[in-house]
């Protein structure tokens, strides 16, 4: 991020904010864990100022937010708030980002934020593509794809070492989701790049980057329909024609793009995250070298544990209420911290300690690294079988996989809620 983009994100765009937690602080962009871990002490809802600088409740203990992310009573979208008819709060970061604004619909109007009836149509729309027998057929052409990847490794290493994000992590990622989709392979490189503008929070890429991608999206659905298949993008086209034009276009461009961007970013930076949670930890390395059979269990702990995002999509009140002892007006933001919530005590033994046998065998989601409620992320069971998949050949090929410079730490992004690596050189030693 440019240094005057950064400066505008800390002060709001102009005036400088009131004191208290901004989530643009120097201190909780470097240590999240301690940062929010902090706030989560100091009291179950504390006041404080989101990316903008525009007002928002910081909730950060386990049951509040667990219990807050299936109450109805908040919803995704400010203008479904009653009696809300002023501007879209979230407009303040299109402005930030310099999103044009006839675009801003593809960002803001995405299945992430929506709320019923509408969720419920789009959700039912992909939910048949992500449904765990469907993915856990996915299974061989994940460990395929996999198996090429590593194969291919060594030929990707400089000065002995070889950055598991950029040739195996990001690749396995996007090549999964794209097939899912529908993507041309011939694309999956633009992908890869449109995603790094997304996540990068810089204007000057994005207003490049974004409306090619927008229209892209578009000339795919067209071609498309002249030839359907068995995609998820052609699934949506049939399901276009069969409801009588419901599915309008655009929401078909946005749902593409979540799940696509949303979809292979998060996948690759939990593969990348574990990777170096366990490097760094040879005790549970250890334990999972010696019984693979944790994997699943130990792919929730690191999920809980160094999972990629830190935080869930902003939630505005629809009434006065009361959350965690603190009373909410109608409209307030609320952002829901799930890093904290993962860590807090009040619900975890020693939660700061990696336990890959925590969770065990059969036992409920113990996290909510996934979210929770309508929202619940829709790839989870893709995303922990890339997790299982990723893992498992990895150590497998690379018994010796070590850290390249040995050094725990390690090139992080601060990005304001999330957990992601600028890389992960390692020695292969195979």
């Amino acid at each position: 991020m440019s240094l005057t983009s950064r400066d505008a994100l800390l002060t709001g765009g102009g005036a400088v904010c009131p004191a208290g937690p901004h989530m643009m602080d120097p201190d909780l962009l470097a240590d999240p864990f301690g940062g929010y871990g902090r706030l989560r002490e100091q009291g179950p809802a504390v006041r404080g100022r989101f990316v903008d600088g525009t007002p928002v409740w910081f909730v950060t203990r386990y049951d509040d937010v667990r219990a807050t992310l299936r109450d109805p009573r908040f919803v995704n979208t400010p203008s479904n708030v009653p009696g809300e008819g002023g501007a879209d709060p979230r407009e303040g970061m299109m402005e930030l980002l310099k999103v044009p604004e006839h675009l801003r619909v593809y960002l803001l109007g995405s299945i992430l934020d929506s709320d019923p009836p509408d969720h419920t149509r789009l959700r039912r729309l992909v939910t048949r593509a992500f449904a765990a027998r469907r993915i856990l057929d996915l299974r061989p052409d994940i460990e395929r794809i996999a198996d090429r990847l590593l194969v291919e490794l060594p030929h990707r290493a400089e000065d002995g070492a070889v950055d598991l994000l950029e040739h195996f992590a990001y690749p396995l990622s996007i090549t999964v989701i794209c097939e899912l989709v529908g993507i041309p392979a011939a694309d999956l490189d633009r992908w890869r790049e449109w995603g790094g503008d997304l996540v990068s929070m810089r204007p000057e890429r994005l207003q490049h980057s974004f409306p090619v991608m927008i229209d892209y999206c578009h000339e795919l659905i067209e071609q498309r329909r002249t030839a359907l298949r068995g995609d998820l993008l052609s699934e949506l086209i049939r399901a276009q024609d069969d409801d009588g034009g419901r599915l309008s276009d655009i929401e078909m461009v946005t749902m593409v793009l979540t799940l696509v961007l949303a979809g292979h970013e998060t996948s690759a930076h939990l593969i990348g995250n574990s990777t170096a949670a366990l490097l760094t930890h040879p005790d549970q390395l250890a334990l999972l070298r010696n019984d693979p059979a944790l994997l699943p269990r130990a792919v929730h702990e690191l999920m809980r544990w160094c999972g990629s995002v830190h935080v869930a999509r902003l939630r505005y009140a629809t009434e006065d209420l009361e959350l965690a002892g603190k009373p909410i007006a109608r409209g307030d933001a609320v952002q829901l911290v799930l890093v904290s919530a993962n860590f807090d005590p009040r619900h975890y033994t020693d939660p700061d300690r990696l336990d890959i046998t925590r969770q065990q065998d059969g036992q409920a989601e113990n996290h909510v690294g996934f979210g929770h409620g309508i929202h619940y992320c829709l790839g989870a069971t893709l995303a922990r079988q890339e997790g299982e998949v990723a893992l498992a050949q990895l150590l497998k090929r690379y018994p010796d996989l070590a850290l390249a410079e040995g050094d725990p730490e390690l090139d992080r992004a601060r990005l304001p809620g999330s957990w992601r690596l600028n890389s992960l050189r390692l020695r292969l030693r195979p």
